[in-house]
């Protein structure tokens, strides 16, 4: 006599369950991936912890250039020789503006006490935590060149067209010559 769950559990071809597990496997990858990226780089406007900062004068030479794009992470508490993006506190000469500097000393409630690598003298504001944006991640070196090609139309375009032929040109063409997938050519003999 047959069990009910017999007559329900059909044998699986052992050539169907390899694609269909490298498809899962793609899709977790990507979904992972995504993860990451929302982790480490959702900007602080729309609820995450990072945000961008492209780096403007010498203060912070030989270790960051003009034309460097820094990510910077908000953290829970930051420390003496850590290097932090803040804004420069309200009320102050030069308020809202973004600074990256080192802290050298003070603490996050009264005020850190900023200084740039290649400056001498300790910087005029005491930002507190509620100022500082966030601490060094990454650097991206000369990044302004880039920024500056995707803001020009003739290379978006050039660059969309690149992209648009890569993916014509390497799309996973499963069909053959009669239309059918390869799953339903399969099932037909």
């Amino acid at each position: 006599m047959r069990s009910r769950t017999d007559t329900l559990v059909r044998p699986v071809a052992p050539g169907l369950r390899l694609p269909q597990a490298a498809a899962v496997a793609k899709v977790g990858t990507q979904i992972a991936l995504v993860a990451v990226l929302l982790w480490f780089c959702l900007p602080q406007t729309l609820g995450g912890r990072a945000a961008w900062v492209m780096v403007s004068g010498t203060s912070m030479l030989p270790r960051l250039h003009t034309g460097d794009l820094v990510l910077v992470e908000r953290q829970s508490s930051y420390h003496v020789g850590e290097v932090v993006a803040y804004r420069v506190p309200k009320g102050e000469v030069g308020a809202g503006y973004v600074v990256i500097h080192r802290i050298i000393g003070g603490n996050g409630r009264t005020g850190w006490r900023m200084k740039g690598d290649n400056r001498t003298a300790p910087d005029l504001w005491y930002p507190t935590d509620h100022d500082v944006i966030g601490s060094k991640l990454l650097r991206i070196p000369h990044a302004w060149f880039l920024l500056r090609l995707l803001h020009m139309p003739l290379m978006l375009g050039l660059f969309a067209g690149v992209a648009g032929f890569f993916l014509i040109a390497f799309a996973d063409d499963r069909e053959t010559d009669d239309g059918d997938t390869p799953a339903a050519v399969e099932e037909q003999h």
